[in-house]
């Protein structure tokens, strides 16, 4: 069994990415990316590959309490310079220290500032008509700048922190989920991966949402094993799964989701039976709470209504990408779930942050051929999906709603699910052996042509070819 990322996948995954970076860049050299953007997504294909092989071996003998503060104090390492980095880097290209058409971050922050200026009790009031999803990141927002005043640095310094330890959080739930070497690998793969990463220079939810997401299933997960759930495990992972409806509400119905199929179809060795049946009346009790009334219909309509400045973007290209872009959903993406979204490397319609995650996005889809394997693994070899019940039930449930929607192939949409996707990857990587490595060895040149029929897809769906 392999205990650690392999030498041989970091370097064939580094050259499989120039492969496709140089040939995209010459078949369309009218549309060629801008060169710091190249730079960007070379860096992050080299500290992700490069770190993730590295460190995964030698961290490998630690012991845990020292494996734990490495990968915390390196994971707030990178994010603080990242952060300083992102800062100053926005700031010359937009003026401001916030992404490229930074929508959605600036309209956080603002409305934190006029919570304050307008006082609680206005505040209150305002808030009762607002979508319940909408409610939780700007008043988070209020609170810390009630601390500290309207900071943007400080604010990003606690994402930092929040991204870090969610990484500690992925590492016991990978542990418990699977084994030590993939609880390693998930881990170091979570320290290092560049969506993560830049998510801290960035003023929107993101990162507060994916670490409440990976807490509510990590508390849930150890709660469901314990011979007695006890009140206050009880309390905490219902609480963490409740503040997800004030940030996404479907992100919080998938997590309800896979706590209920877990504690339905997991293996009866991991609970008592007294513990099962007091979960599942938890687990009725929260969804007909979360179910009815305001919180329904918000889950419901959320892609719909949801996602505005996706759509607004979207609405500026031109009509057929956008028509593509709508219908190009359930059984066509579904399949694709794993491994979206693909990387931008053609530079079209200002689309300028995909482009600087380029790199990040690849890192994505080089991963997904380990976390099919490992699904594949627990279907159809060793059959110990029971297992593997809570996470999968919520990346499947969660995944699938988005490539349901029209934004399938967007990277913020699909985020939530990364850490998760990281962690099956690690399972899988521990699973290659002789016989299934050749499909490994097909997806390293099976990368560059799906990176190049994107761009296709992009420049042609745009009367651009």
């Amino acid at each position: 069994m392999i205990q650690y990322f392999p030498k041989e996948f970091s370097s064939k995954a580094i050259v499989s990415y120039f492969l496709a970076l140089a040939a995209v860049s010459f078949i369309f050299r009218d549309y060629i990316m801008r060169p710091e953007f190249m730079l960007i997504g070379i860096a992050w294909v080299l500290i992700f590959f490069l770190n993730s092989s590295r460190l995964s071996r030698k961290w490998h003998g630690y012991e845990q309490k020292k494996f734990v503060r490495k990968l915390f104090v390196i994971a707030l390492v990178i994010r603080i310079v990242w952060v300083l980095f992102s800062w100053v880097f926005y700031t010359i290209k937009t003026g401001i220290p916030f992404e490229f058409g930074a929508s959605d971050s600036l309209g956080y922050h603002t409305a934190a500032i006029w919570y304050h200026e307008i006082g609680w009790d206005e505040t209150r009031d305002y808030l009762r008509h607002v979508s319940r999803g909408d409610i939780g990141y700007p008043l988070y927002l209020y609170f810390l700048y009630g601390i500290y005043g309207p900071n943007i640095f400080i604010t990003r310094i606690i994402k930092s922190i929040l991204g870090s330890w969610m990484c500690v959080l992925i590492y016991k739930l990978a542990q418990r989920t699977f084994n030590e070497d993939a609880a390693r690998m998930a881990a170091v793969f979570c320290c290092f991966c560049p969506n993560l990463i830049m998510y801290c220079g960035m003023h929107l939810k993101e990162t507060e949402m994916i670490f409440l997401a990976v807490a509510a299933l990590e508390r849930s997960d150890y709660m469901m094993r314990q011979k007695k759930a006890g009140i206050l495990n009880v309390t905490l992972a219902f609480l963490l799964t409740a503040s997800l409806f004030f940030f996404r509400s479907v992100l919080g119905s998938a997590v309800v989701f896979a706590i209920f199929s877990s504690l339905v179809f997991s293996n009866s060795t991991m609970m008592t039976q007294s513990n099962r049946v007091l979960l599942i009346v938890w687990a009725v009790v929260a969804i007909t709470f979360f179910a009815g009334g305001r919180i329904a219909r918000e889950a419901e309509q959320l892609w719909n209504s949801r996602g505005g400045n996706q759509a607004a973007k979207r609405s500026h290209q031109v009509n057929k990408g956008y028509e593509w872009a709508k219908y190009a959903t359930g059984t066509v993406m579904a399949p694709m779930m794993f491994v979206l979204p693909f990387p931008t490397m053609v530079d079209v319609d200002n689309q300028y942050a995909q482009q600087m995650n380029n790199g990040g996005n690849y890192v994505r889809n080089f991963m997904g051929i380990f976390v099919i394997l490992a699904l594949l693994n627990a279907l159809l070899g060793k059959k110990n999906w029971r297992n593997f019940t809570l996470i999968g039930a919520f990346i499947v449930a969660y995944l699938g709603i988005v490539c349901t929607s029209g934004f399938a192939n967007s990277e913020r949409f699909l985020l939530p699910g990364y850490p998760i996707l990281l962690m099956i990857a690690a399972y899988g990587i521990t699973l290659v052996d002789n016989w299934n490595y050749r499909y490994v060895r097909m997806w390293y040149w099976l990368m560059p042509i799906l990176i190049i029929s994107w761009a296709v897809f992009k420049l042609g769906s745009r009367g651009l070819l």
